[in-house]
């Protein structure tokens, strides 16, 4: 419900607020990685998402620079997806800081596709997780500003 005065959403917190989410979106990856909670790939969350949607407490998806049509149409997908699902969605820009929180290799030492990152709920405490909290209120927030899919940038460490 989107009960926010104006007062609350605008003004001083909102840069502050806005500096705030990139580092709890870190921190979000960097406690869900080694609990086996990150899905990177397209195809990989695309599988996710149909196999169990109610696991996934976020979606993330690149700000596409590439300007990739079929990209663009998996993406359009994912977002109705998820929206249909009340599953927050957030795109990120700066895929190289991606990559450096996630590991950005496969064994193989290939690239992961970083195009579409899911984070599930595991079985023990990321939902009580105050960062994941955050960047949640974030999108709530968000959407009660018309805001769908907010863009966070991660800044270079």
């Amino acid at each position: 419900m989107c009960n926010m005065t104006f007062e609350e959403t605008s003004g001083e917190n909102s840069s502050e607020r806005m500096e705030s989410v990139p580092k709890a979106l870190e921190e979000v990856l960097s406690s869900a990685l080694p609990q086996g909670c990150i899905t990177v790939g397209v195809y990989e969350a695309a599988k996710s998402l149909n196999a169990d949607p109610d696991n996934v407490v976020l979606c993330l998806l690149a700000t596409d620079d590439e300007e990739d049509v079929a990209l663009q149409i998996h993406f359009t997908l994912i977002q109705a997806f998820c929206c249909e699902n009340d599953i927050n969605i957030l795109r990120v820009s700066n895929l190289r800081r991606l990559a450096e929180i996630l590991g950005g290799v496969k064994s193989g030492g290939e690239p992961i596709d970083l195009h579409c990152v899911l984070v599930t709920n595991p079985q023990s405490s990321l939902w009580k997780d105050p960062a994941l909290s955050k960047v949640t209120r974030f999108c709530r927030e968000s959407r009660c500003l018309d805001q769908w899919v907010p863009v966070i940038n991660l800044p270079d460490r």
